[in-house]
């Protein structure tokens, strides 16, 4: 290999660039119109545009990616995580390119991608398994059916998803329908597949995964395993290595299910096998992700093997220069640091970061896709940068955490620092009586109230106005930003003008307002509609998360917004009148 594109943005196109230039490998970048100005674009080698907004055309765009990797000379993808970095076909376009694909088969990620069969290969090894359907369902009916039988709480999960995408946990019947509809919703705008399967979910329980390199030659190795417990809407926030608090029983069969999983499927690369673990000590097999991890750092700081390289040199066709589990050398933990406001339940916040100033000193990693006078943009994931702290122990590690955390600063968005600094003096978390976070443990038991951060200023059009431009006889073609060319005149066409501001709503009596700014996703009650007080009345989508809306009061509708339209937090979505 010797030149690579990264098929991604943020902070993990950011960290891919960084292992290139370790490895003496070119960068190509690839950019959306709102991330034209990103760290990852002015860091790699090269960038090219992908003439979009949305996911769909730009990042998800398979054929777009493909001609730019020709176009650029590229040998090798890299698919980071998220987007495509799951998709089979796009592994398969990538090598019918002529390309490197940097990953696991597409024939092995079809088979552990899908969630139902990944649970027969479990099975079929003796891996622990929950109750789950055996296969996808078609409809709530399905799911209230496996309920009754099987009981509460049951999770509905997307059959081609990862990453905590398309997951509902329902716990009383009168969730079924809305939460099986919303997961499907997820599925489709996150992996362009809606099948859902069903699995008894473990009250309580813990997410302990086992990091997984494996060769072309046939070695699997497990590098050790994390705890990922603290979630928010299954959505990790705080990750580290080594999982404490297990016995080395759990440990070892955390280790023996996710080698056998894994061999048993002809793995090569860099994956990751995940389990739930009950209060009871009870295990069960979760998934596969057949890419790299989010979480990822914590391994390489208690391992100290470099993840990314090591997936560039498995792709070369190296052997493993490793052949045993490393002993780990400390404990590390890593805290997602996203533009979302714990006061207000997590809303996601886009918008323009005025002040970027990370911490350092020992034992301290950033890694960031930001700086100051970064835009956060709202159509796509709210992971600014990840903070990576490592100590010789667990206690130390704290100590470090809580010293780094008050040395972050960060202005203009709200962000989750606030929360991470509340749970590293929680006694749950700090475990001295007993480790007692959960996945729900957020919604269930954190008590502290976190106030409201200032609401970050609505964001200019993020759109590029593209015109052809004749240079020396030759056609080519100039984009520049919207806002740049703004009282200018008209000039080409503008692929995107959903991000203008909205008129405020503060003196408009009955409005229902959009929390957050994002698209609004569906409506769930017609004009002139009558509603009480508590009723669904609209679901909106931000950062790849669904946020629900309802009625303040009784009345009757009348819709403002429609469907599809993007729109800054504050816009009038409807208004009830009593």
């Amino acid at each position: 290999m010797k030149k690579v594109l990264i098929a991604n943005r943020g902070e993990i196109a950011v960290r891919i660039i960084r292992a290139c230039r370790d490895y003496g490998l070119q960068s190509i970048a690839v950019y959306a119109d709102p991330d034209m100005d990103a760290l990852f674009v002015t860091l790699a080698d090269e960038a090219y545009g992908l003439d979009g907004v949305r996911p769909a055309e730009t990042y998800l765009d398979i054929d777009k990616l493909i001609a730019i990797a020709k176009r650029s000379g590229a040998d090798a993808v890299h698919p980071g995580y998220g987007f495509l970095s799951e998709r089979a076909e796009f592994a398969r376009a990538v090598i019918d390119a002529g390309l490197i694909w940097i990953g696991p088969d597409p024939e092995v990620i079809e088979v552990l991608g899908d969630k139902v069969a990944a649970r027969r290969l479990a099975l079929k090894v003796g891996a622990p398994l929950a109750a789950g359907s055996d296969g996808p369902v078609d409809s709530a009916a399905e799911v209230i059916e496996f309920a009754k039988q099987h009981g509460l709480p049951v999770a509905i999960k997307a059959a081609h998803g990862g990453g905590g995408r398309g997951i509902k946990v329902v716990r009383n019947m009168e969730e079924i329908s809305e939460s099986y509809d919303s997961a499907v919703r997820e599925a489709v705008a996150a992996f362009g597949r809606g099948e859902c399967f069903l699995e008894r979910f473990l009250d309580r329980p813990r997410h302990i995964e086992a990091q997984i390199l494996a060769d072309k030659h046939g070695t699997v190795l497990v590098l050790g395993t994390r705890d990922c417990s603290l979630q928010r809407r299954n959505q990790k926030l705080v990750e580290e290595a080594p999982a404490p608090f297990l016995s080395d029983a759990q440990r070892q069969s955390i280790h023996d299910s996710a080698k056998a999983i894994c061999a048993a499927a002809g793995y090569s690369g860099a994956g990751t096998v995940e389990f739930l673990l009950g209060v009871d000590g009870t295990i069960s097999f979760l998934e596969v992700n057949t890419r790299l991890q989010v979480e990822h750092p914590v391994t390489e700081e208690t391992t100290g093997i470099d993840l990314v390289i090591e997936q560039f040199r498995i792709a070369e066709g190296r052997k493993l220069r490793i052949s045993e589990t490393p002993v780990p050398r400390g404990h590390s933990i890593e805290f997602r640091i996203n533009a979302e406001d714990p006061g207000r339940g997590f809303l996601p916040t886009p918008g323009t970061i005025t002040r970027f100033e990370a911490p350092s000193g020992p034992g301290v990693r950033l890694d960031s896709g930001v700086v100051s006078g970064s835009t956060i943009p709202g159509v796509y994931d709210s992971l600014m940068a990840k903070l990576i702290v490592t100590g010789p122990t667990r206690e130390d590690a704290l100590k470090r955490a809580r010293r780094a955390l008050k040395e972050f600063k960060i202005e203009g968005v709200a962000t989750v620092l606030p929360f991470h600094r509340a749970a590293m003096e929680a006694v749950d978390f700090i475990g001295d009586q007993g480790f007692n976070v959960h996945t729900r443990w957020i919604e269930t038991d954190f008590t502290e109230r976190l106030p409201a951060e200032q609401r970050p200023e609505p964001l200019q059009s993020s759109s590029i106005i593209r015109t052809p431009i004749e240079i020396d006889g030759k056609l080519h073609m100039l984009g520049l930003p919207a806002q740049f060319l703004a009282g200018r005149g008209s000039l080409g066409t503008n692929n995107d003008d959903a991000f203008a501001p909205k008129p405020s709503s503060a003196e408009d009596k009955g409005a229902v307002t959009a929390p957050i700014s994002g698209t609004l996703q569906s409506l769930k009650v017609s004009d002139g509609a009558a509603v009480s007080a508590g009723d669904l009345l609209a679901v909106m989508e931000a950062m790849k998360m669904e946020t629900p809306i309802t009625a303040p009061v009784n009345g009757v509708v009348t819709i403002v917004a429609a469907e599809g339209e993007y729109l800054n937090a504050g816009a009038v979505l409807l208004r009830i009148t009593a």
